[in-house]
């Protein structure tokens, strides 16, 4: 792990639950942020020399170390980030099988074989297509999966053969600290893990040094694009914003569809980018389903993010929370309806349905990033996959039917990275080609997907016997 010089500040990382002090840690300075870019740099060799096997032994030793530590990883996530203790339990369980995916694909990197002998005159050649590393690589990680997120980048880094910087965010640094830790306690490379808690400003400074090679950044549309704008040259992956459309037909499992669709709006209070912000439910079952779902809502606990029976805790900060709280309330202003919560203390909003919420409001064409759902009805399957569609973003989508016909219109007409059958848009799995379209990013994660933009082919022309 990089070294650290002498702080330049101390940053206070505090319980998004009570406001108490959980640590301080030091912010790196320009000294220690220097440091971790020249050893990364000065790593490139050491990790070009790692065999595959090497790569995947050093991987699946962080792995089992990560087994080894997920209690105590779960109980940091919970207190830095407020999430409810059995979903940060669920989360640090995940970084151990993205390691572990890892290690696998490490010996899955495959290059390529062309007959160059396609064209009169070129005579017999071949070309041998291989994927290399594409040098030191920046990750930036957001506060929402303080681990995961770390996890799906350090992991196919170190797996294509690249040195990585990890960026945590300030509010939830000790998750990935922790993580990092675990990591470079294998034999790696000097230098070839290092983490810097940055801030906004220093974190804009680094993406642009020209050592940096390439980009791995998850976190708010605005900012991703404006880091890929200001540095053109590099390989740059953003995942960003959703605004998750779910189609809920009349032939849905509705005990099934309510109860992922409550988890699924609800889960860390609604602070995912793949969390159910639009359900758009079918006429002739509206009405049901709507009761059901409120009934799902009702059951709901609010509270204490170390408490096994907490299903609801705080968002990150007071002032994310008015700001969901401000949109509710300019929904309700142009005509929406609250059909439950809406309701804050601090940094805790309840759970909140919203009905006719009108097009133009935030809390629709937005994403909210906070435990609000809205519930409209269609009359036509086609009318709704044209209000699925009506949003600049375009992440992960959803449709609940036993009609495999429906299913397949849904994957070519809805513009989303990933359309899921019978589940909640929350879902996602180690090995999913991750991303989104439109204004959701750029490219592409999960292990295997996010090592091919991890590396970058190169061609041998090769003469052939003969020519």
């Amino acid at each position: 792990m990089s070294s650290s010089a002498p702080p330049r500040d101390g940053l206070e990382v505090r319980s998004p639950y009570d406001g108490g002090l959980i640590d301080t840690i030091t912010t790196p300075s320009p000294e220690a942020i220097e440091r971790a870019v020249a050893s990364a740099v000065a790593a490139v060799p050491g990790m070009a020399g790692l065999s595959a096997d090497e790569r995947s032994e050093l991987l699946y030793g962080a792995s089992e170390r990560i087994a080894g530590r997920v209690d105590e990883l779960a109980y940091t996530i919970a207190r830095e980030a407020g999430k409810p203790i059995r979903d940060a339990r669920a989360e640090a369980s995940r970084a151990v099988y993205v390691f572990r995916w890892a290690a696998e694909e490490t010996k899955r990197i495959e290059g390529q074989w062309l007959p160059l002998d396609t064209e009169r005159g070129l005579g017999r050649r071949g070309g041998l297509v291989r994927r290399f590393p594409v040098g030191p690589l920046l990750a930036i990680a957001p506060f929402n999966f303080p681990l995961n997120l770390v996890a799906h980048k350090l992991a196919p880094a170190l797996a294509a053969g690249n040195p990585v910087i990890v960026k945590p965010s300030t509010r939830t640094p000790l998750s990935a600290l922790a993580l990092v830790e675990s990591v470079a306690d294998g034999d790696w490379p000097a230098g070839a893990i290092g983490v810097l808690p940055l801030d906004g400003h220093d974190t804009a400074s680094l993406a642009g040094d020209p050592r940096v090679a390439a980009i791995s950044f998850t976190g708010s549309d605005r900012v991703g694009w404006q880091l890929k704008a200001d540095n053109p040259r590099k390989k740059v992956t953003l995942e960003l914003g959703g605004n998750s459309a779910v189609i809920v037909e009349p032939d849905a499992d509705l005990e099934f569809a309510v109860a992922r669709l409550v988890f699924g709006a609800f889960a860390y209070a609604g602070q995912v980018c793949l969390s159910t912000q639009r359900i758009l439910v079918a006429d002739e079952i509206h009405d049901e389903f709507v009761q059901r779902y409120l009934d799902g809502v009702d059951q709901l606990v609010i509270g204490d993010p170390l408490d096994e029976h907490t299903d609801v805790g705080p968002m990150i900060t007071t002032e994310a929370a008015v700001r969901v709280q401000e949109w509710v309330s300019e929904a309700q202003q142009l005509g929406a309806r609250v059909l439950r919560g809406a309701e804050r203390t601090e940094a805790f909003v309840t759970p909140t349905v919203l009905a006719d919420v009108p097009h133009e409001a935030s809390c629709w064409k937005e994403e909210i990033f906070g435990p609000v759902v809205c519930i409209s009805r269609y009359a036509t399957f086609a009318e709704a996959l044209e209000l699925a569609n009506a949003t600049r973003y375009g992440l992960q989508a959803a449709v609940f039917t036993r009609d495999l016909s429906k299913a397949m219109v849904a994957h070519e007409t809805i513009q989303a990275g990933a359309i899921i059958v019978n589940d909640a848009p929350f879902f996602r799995a180690v090995q999913m080609p991750y991303g989104g379209v439109r204004d959701s990013g750029y490219g592409r994660e999960g292990v295997t997907a996010a090592i091919q933009e991890m590396t970058e082919p190169r061609l041998l022309v090769i003469p052939l016997p003969g020519n």
